[in-house]
Order: C-alpha cells, then structure tokens, then sequence
C-alpha cells in the first residue's frame, strides 16, 4: 500500500472493533463486489483526528453492492434482516448500486443513467468526503474504494459532490448533519 492516506485509514478501520465486526457480518453475505462507507468512514476519520475516544453516533451503516443481475428493491431489504439478525444494535440501509436507476427518479425527481460499477456508485455520493468505502476481503484484508480519493476526507473538507447533488440538496444536507458541531475543525465549502 503506497498510498499513506490509505495505509492510515486502513489502520483506523484495524483499530475499530465497531466497525470490523460490521465487515465480518456483510462479508458473511457472500457479495461478490461490496462496501461499508459513507457516514462510517467518514466519522471514524473525523473522530480519530478529533481525537474523540467514543465513535460519534452512526444513525446507519451503508452497505453499498454492486450487482447488476437482482436489481429488486427486496434484496436489499432481505440483506438488511440478515445483517440485523447479524448485529441488532445497528440499523443497516443496504443497496444495489447497479439498481440506482431504477428508484432514483421517484425518490429524488430527476431520470439517472444506470451505473456501472461498485466504484462508479461510491463516486456518486453527496460529499466528496464520503465517496469512500472500505472492504474486507476473505483472506482479512481490507481495501479501500475512493474513486475520488482521501484528500477532502483527511483534510476535513466536506466539499459537494455535483454529480447526482443539487447545490440547493447539499445545503439543506449540510444544515442537517450539522457538521461543524459534531467536528469543530472541519470547513464545509459552499
């Protein structure tokens, strides 16, 4: 790993009892391309250089998939059931990213070509900050999916990610997760 970005997030991830035993359960799943991101990386790096001893309440683990052959919206909920039956103390939101295209009109009001990879859909999300998942593989490595880097992650940089985000979605997104008071040194960029 020559990436040092990647080797520190790959260690905080080691150094997360919370968050391994999350990757064991969505490992047991037996995904083919899969990962754990979103919120969970992103408050597990903003902790960890805050210095907080206690993780920061996760309202969800993301289980974000990639898989273009079960595009119905009840797989996703039966994987949710698995990994609750797995750790019930977590709530789960699991999805297929090759299904986005599917919902993504009638949930956020506008027509999204479909996508074409586990990396392409991370790349998607709202923050370039939490365009990041990580993976464990069977042999207990783990890798890191950031198709547009760490920089803005380790930086503290929460920065809009235009391609599916609304200037106007990502305000009302960065009013509502409060980010400077849970994280007092990071810069939002408008």
């Amino acid at each position: 790993m020559s990436d040092p970005q990647e080797a520190q997030l790959v260690s905080l991830v080691r150094g997360a009892p919370w968050l391994l035993r999350a990757l064991h359960a969505v490992r047991e799943l037996g995904l083919r391309d899969w990962c754990i991101g979103a919120g969970a990386v992103r408050n597990l790096v903003w902790d960890a250089q805050h210095g907080f001893a206690t993780p920061s309440h996760l309202p969800d683990v993301d289980v974000a998939y990639f898989d273009a052959t079960h595009l119905d919206a009840e797989r996703d909920a039966a994987f949710e059931l698995e990994l609750a039956r797995a750790i019930p103390e977590t709530t789960w939101d699991v999805t297929n990213q090759a299904a986005v295209h599917t919902w993504y009109q009638a949930r956020f009001g506008r027509a999204v070509t479909p996508l074409r990879s586990l990396a392409e859909g991370v790349g998607t999300w709202p923050e370039y900050a939490t365009c990041v998942g990580v993976t464990l593989r069977a042999d207990d490595g783990i890798d890191v999916v950031a198709p547009h880097g760490l920089g803005d992650l380790f930086a503290m940089v929460v920065r809009r990610n235009p391609s599916r985000v609304t200037a106007l979605a990502y305000r009302a997104r960065v009013a509502q997760k409060r980010f400077h008071e849970r994280w007092p040194r990071v810069t939002v960029v408008d």
